[in-house]
């Protein structure tokens, strides 16, 4: 007789990291200690892209006192890399992808679940949608910002405000779709993945959350925009090539 099965979790919280010691004790503590009081069974998984600091150290460290965070060690990829292993390795119902400096307050995870938002695949955590504030950020940085995503949203995007947001809700089952289609493993990933679920007639909803401006932000301005445009481009040749198509499943 088979062994019963663990029920997989309501939510599985996935926190790219890669040389993260300096921030991640911190923000692994407000995630535990918020899911500690929820209703409902969890999962933190921190997928580690091959840093060569105390992060996973520290995860482990964490995973000893709260069993369910759990350390994904693979090589240095790139966050995109980072975020595929952890979604497709991750077992909620939800999948909900925080970057490891919570610049959004992790209470805030609320807004993209049941009851509060239903029925939808795909939730993004806006900093420009109507409620939304943005605390902190420097005008020059907003300015140049706004431009970059006007530019997704030509290429990419059309009608999606805020894309780069690193806060981001899948279902279950948009999550095992989209990832395994994952090409771009840096910066880009964001756009790639949502380009994906349009192209799948998935229903995104942008979600206004409070997002405070980071000064320790790995992202760097202008290198990491010129990036990003490469990708863009990158994006729409892989599309023009059939590469985003679903692969076709086994015969049984």
């Amino acid at each position: 007789m088979r062994a019963m099965q663990e029920s997989p979790p309501y939510l599985s919280i996935v926190v790219p990291a890669y040389n993260e010691e300096a921030r991640l004790p911190e923000s692994l503590a407000q995630i535990v200690a918020y899911l500690q009081g929820r209703p409902f069974d969890w999962e933190v998984l921190v997928a580690d892209d091959g840093s060569n600091d105390r992060t996973a150290a520290i995860v482990q460290q964490c995973s000893s006192s709260e069993g369910r965070v759990r350390l994904l060690s693979g090589p240095h990829l790139g966050k995109g890399g980072a975020v595929r292993r952890g979604m497709l390795a991750a077992r909620g119902r939800y999948r909900f992808l925080a970057d490891a400096d919570l610049s959004m307050p992790i209470e805030q995870v609320e807004r993209f679940l049941p009851p509060r938002l239903d029925d939808c695949d795909v939730a993004i955590a806006s900093r420009e949608a109507p409620g939304a504030r943005r605390l902190g950020e420097p005008r020059r940085r907003h300015a140049v910002g706004r431009a970059f995503n006007l530019l997704v949203q030509l290429a990419a995007l059309p009608g999606v405000r805020d894309s780069q947001c690193g806060f981001k809700l899948f279902t279950a089952a948009a999550a095992q779709a989209l990832f395994p289609l994952q090409r771009l493993q840096g910066w880009g990933f964001d756009v790639e993945v949502l380009y994906l679920a349009r192209l799948q007639g998935r229903r995104l909803v942008e979600v206004p959350i409070d997002w405070r401006y980071r000064k320790e932000s790995k992202v760097r301005l202008f290198p990491d925009a010129l990036r990003i445009l490469g990708e863009l481009l990158l994006i729409r040749w892989n599309h023009l090539r059939g590469r985003y198509r679903p692969r076709p499943t086994p015969p049984v």
